[in-house]
């Protein structure tokens, strides 16, 4: 009897997933980052159309740390039935593949992409009364005031952490820095005057800026942002091509099948498409990215692309992680 129940079991666990049964129960949708944060946002906006479009209920689960490593390579060692992914970005699938010495895994060969989302344009905002206006009072500022300086981040790693970094490099500071388990958080002490300056995504940031709790100084991204058209970018201020933005991806273990690849990426341009997650995108600054851009296709060679691109900022400033 047991033999027959062993036999029975092997071949269960045996049997490929046929398209006509995926999903056939909740999948869970890992945000690498603490709550409340620009990434959680986009989740949390895509959550009912894409769960709707699957017709299955989509969770999202929170599990920060490491830059966002930790989420990432939980996604990246589970099984590829198609019931756990990732939302990944520039922080957790091209940054860490040179910021860290040993990274969790490698972001080419673990992941199968899905699909590419979203563009979120980096900001440097500082607390309320730190005495500078723009970007050229602050790098007098902080090079006379380095020692007792510190800035936030999302987490060592996190692009948060890399926008900012990358800026002291380049104007030649010394800043402390203080990782928090995610964007919320670190916001959360800017607000507070317990930190002098974060570089965090736009959506984050926009609500504070408009309240006046806490001080624009900078777009990262090499233009005007649509969601801040009246503030200068960093390159437009004296840091030449200077830039530093953020992006949001979803990604499946590698090896997951083909066909859960494709419907997922269905059902999530299916999401991207719905005008009631358009209006809230754009409400919170987040932009979606072209019709040409959503394929898995662009996203595998855009993760290549992403990961040598920053490699060599990274290596010239000096930055590296155990």
């Amino acid at each position: 009897m047991r033999r027959l129940v062993l036999i029975a079991l092997l071949a269960f666990f045996a049997t490929p997933i046929k398209a006509e049964t995926w999903p056939s129960r909740p999948l869970t949708m890992v945000v690498p980052f603490a709550a409340g944060g620009p990434m959680d946002a986009v989740a949390r906006i895509l959550q009912s159309a894409l769960s709707d479009a699957l017709q299955q209920q989509v969770i999202v689960e929170n599990v920060g740390g490491a830059g966002g490593m930790i989420g990432a390579a939980r996604v990246a060692k589970s099984v590829p039935d198609g019931y756990q992914f990732v939302l990944g970005n520039v922080g957790t699938q091209a940054v860490t593949q040179t910021l860290y010495k040993t990274p969790f895994y490698n972001s080419i060969t673990d992941f199968t992409p899905v699909v590419l989302i979203a563009d979120l344009s980096l900001v440097m905002v500082a607390r309320k009364d730190l005495p500078v206006n723009n970007l050229r009072e602050f790098i007098a500022y902080a090079k006379t005031n380095q020692k007792t300086m510190q800035f936030a981040s999302a987490g060592a790693g996190s692009a948060t952490h890399l926008g900012c970094a990358l800026i002291n490099a380049r104007i030649g500071v010394d800043v402390t820095h203080v990782p928090y388990r995610g964007g919320a958080p670190a916001m959360q002490d800017l607000v507070a005057q317990r930190v002098d300056y974060l570089c965090i995504d736009t959506p984050a940031a926009i609500p504070q800026i408009e309240s006046g709790a806490i001080k624009p100084i900078a777009i990262l991204s090499h233009g005007h942002s649509p969601s801040l058209p009246n503030l200068a970018s960093a390159h437009e201020q004296g840091l030449t091509d200077f830039e530093a933005s953020n992006w949001s991806a979803l990604f499946l273990p590698r090896d997951t099948p083909a066909f859960i690849v494709q419907t997922l990426h269905d059902a999530t341009v299916a999401a991207m498409n719905d005008p009631t997650v358009q209006r809230r995108f754009k409400e919170n600054g987040i932009d979606l990215v072209a019709d040409e851009r959503r394929s898995s296709t662009y996203l595998a060679q855009f993760v290549i692309d992403e990961i040598a691109k920053w490699a060599g900022p990274i290596k010239s400033s000096g930055l590296a992680l155990e």
